[in-house]
Parts: structure tokens; C-alpha cells; sequence
């Protein structure tokens, strides 16, 4: 994938939904883990922010809302939307990025990602992009089931493979972390409280 068309999506999906979070409290948290974001504290890693956009930005017509919200007691963001595979379409994500949308974070030291989430019962993708995914469908990926309660979810590095890359995932080199819902036709809602790398 070229560098202006790889710019232009990028482009696109930050004017879909503009980053949420900008201006919080830089407030560190004392943990073992490397935490990325924390809704209910409302702490954010330095530079980080959040992105949601919809199959729109590639020609789909899929559905996506990002908001800030408060779900069974947590503050969290929450993403909503109608997802259809129409129009060669199929996805809408939320994405944490480290910067600028090519900065990297180093999370070599840590043994993969953890999530505090609350779904209606429907399975969602987690998607990790490194800087060694160049093309839009590179990634490494897991599957999840969102139940309607808060569940704190673990995956291992070694349990994202690979999609169209053949590169092992390098996780000192991690660009993006998003959490889809992907390739089906179905009503999305998923929330996230808390997003960390763990020990």
C-alpha cells in the first residue's frame, strides 16, 4: 500500500469521529502492568488517543458511534453501530494510537493486552497493527465473546496471528490496538473501561 493511500485512510477515519479523550488528567497509576487507558480514573497514557470510524472510509456503509458513557457503574467509551457486510463493507472499530498515526510504544516487557469490556453477547475482534503492517488488512487478531457484564480479558501475544503478514507480531513496535465488530451483519455495542499491557 502506498504512502498516499495509506495516508488518505488515516485521514479519513480521523474525520469520521474526532479522538476522544484529549486534555485528560495525565495521572500516573501504580501497577505492575503498563496501563493505556483507564476511563473509571480518568487516566490516558501520555500522547495516546482514540479513534472510531466505520467501513465508510473504504466505500462501505456501516455504522459507527465512539462516546464517551458510563455502563453498569463504569465510566468507559463505547462504541455502537449497525455493521453490514453491503458494499464490500464489514466493520466499525474503536483504535488507540501513540501519537501521531505511525508513533510506536515498546510493550516487549509485557506478555500481551488486557481488557475490561462489557458487550450484548456478540463476538468482537481485537487487531493489532505494528509498524511492520504496511497494506489497510495486515494485523494480528484475535476473536472474543463480549458477555453483557464486565469481564477483564487477557491475550498473549502469541494468541494474535498474523492476517496477511507473515512477519511474527514484534510487540516492541506496537502502532494501533482496536476493537472491532467484524464481518457479519449484526448490532454492535461494546464498551471498554480499561485497556493494559500485562506482566
Amino acid at each position: 500500500m502506498n504512502t498516499q493511500r495509506r495516508s488518505l485512510i488515516a485521514a479519513a477515519g480521523a474525520a469520521t469521529l474526532a479522538p476522544l479523550m484529549k486534555g485528560w488528567a495525565q495521572q500516573p497509576v501504580q501497577d505492575e502492568r503498563l496501563v493505556l487507558a483507564n476511563f473509571p480514573n480518568g487516566y490516558m497514557h501520555p500522547g495516546a488517543g482514540w479513534r472510531g470510524f466505520s467501513d465508510r472510509v473504504m466505500g462501505g456503509i456501516s455504522n459507527a458511534q465512539l462516546k464517551s458513557a458510563a455502563v453498569a457503574g463504569k465510566n468507559c467509551i463505547r462504541l455502537t453501530g449497525n455493521v453490514t457486510r453491503e458494499s464490500n463493507g464489514g466493520f466499525i472499530q474503536m483504535a488507540m494510537y501513540f501519537g501521531r498515526s505511525y508513533d510506536e510504544l515498546d510493550g516487549s516487557g509485557y506478555k500481551g493486552i488486557e481488557l475490561l469490556v462489557y458487550g450484548n453477547n456478540e463476538d468482537y475482534n481485537l487487531h493489532v497493527r505494528t509498524s511492520d503492517c504496511g497494506w489497510y488488512d495486515q494485523s494480528y487478531r484475535a476473536t472474543f465473546f463480549a458477555e453483557p457484564r464486565w469481564q477483564r480479558l487477557r491475550f498473549p501475544w502469541e494468541a494474535l496471528k498474523g492476517n496477511s503478514i507473515d512477519v511474527p507480531l514484534d510487540a516492541a513496535r506496537l502502532q494501533r490496538i482496536a476493537i472491532l465488530g467484524w464481518m457479519r451483519e449484526f448490532q454492535a455495542d461494546v464498551a471498554l473501561a480499561e485497556i493494559a499491557l500485562y506482566t
